[in-house]
């Protein structure tokens, strides 16, 4: 069994318990329900963004402990100080050490688009990131099947909600459905964690030009986003590369002024 189908497998269970405990016609009153969201794909095509979504991360299966002694308050607000096009927050708790009041502490601080960063398998994960403040859901082929992704993503475009669909591998691409607006490639495999940037490159031409790519993980350094963006991307998701110092927000700040 891959890391990822452990993380999976929890998942289920962890929505079950979820739904056992606050139904989707509560989640449905809370404010942010209601709320018109903020589009990350506006975000990142504007001509001065930095496309940076600059995500908050405790910890992770491969890396162990990144960083828990910051506060999400002062790390997402100094994201959007930095400039971040965008913010992404972790509510994995298993392997991630994320949590819902991560996300609604973000929103509430910050009026930058808020993805969402999680293992969605089920609606009521959707309908929980939009009543929690999220702007944006993340869907993973390598954790779907198409039909899966297909209801998953009319349900979120259905209440409003941006998606940003990731992939890994080449077959991959067959996957793509029409709701999707950001095709994230994650340089990082979720079976084994191993890291490639090239896996953004190799698969760039081949995602059509309609759908705003990003780049996700493995992104440390200034000569990596340029040459993302000669290969057609416009987004570049990084966490661990801010996380690990102990201002992230500082961190984020000094390398978007290096990308001007």
């Amino acid at each position: 069994m891959t890391i990822l189908d452990k993380i999976i497998a929890e998942k289920y269970l962890e929505v079950e318990r979820q739904k056992s405990l606050v139904a989707v016609s509560v989640l449905e009153k809370k404010p942010d329900f209601s709320r018109i969201c903020l589009s990350l794909k506006e975000s990142l095509l504007r001509p001065a963004s930095s496309g940076i979504i600059a995500e908050f991360k405790r910890m992770s299966p491969s890396k162990g402990i990144i960083n828990n002694q910051t506060r999400i308050e002062d790390v997402t607000v100094g994201y959007a100080s930095a400039g971040a096009a965008g913010l992404s927050v972790l509510t994995d708790r298993t392997f991630f050490g994320g949590s819902l009041v991560d996300l609604i502490a973000a929103r509430k601080l910050n009026a930058i688009p808020l993805l969402r960063k999680d293992f969605m398998v089920d609606e009521y994960q959707i309908i929980e990131a939009k009543a929690m403040g999220a702007d944006v859901i993340l869907l993973i082929a390598a954790a779907l099947s198409k039909a899966q992704i297909k209801n998953l993503a009319s349900c979120a475009k259905s209440i409003g909600l941006e998606i940003l669909f990731e992939i890994h591998a080449q077959e991959e691409i067959e996957m793509i459905v029409d709701e999707v607006d950001m095709v994230g490639v994650n340089n990082r495999n979720l079976k084994d964690f191993k890291v490639d940037i090239e896996q953004s490159l190799l698969l760039a031409k081949q995602l059509p030009d309609k759908f705003v790519k990003v780049s996700e993980s493995g992104i440390d350094n200034i000569e990596t986003i340029k040459l993302l963006k000669t290969n057609g991307f416009k987004g570049f998701l990084i966490g661990e590369n801010f996380m690990k110092h102990n201002d992230p927000g500082k961190e984020c700040a000094e390398f978007i002024r290096g990308l001007k």
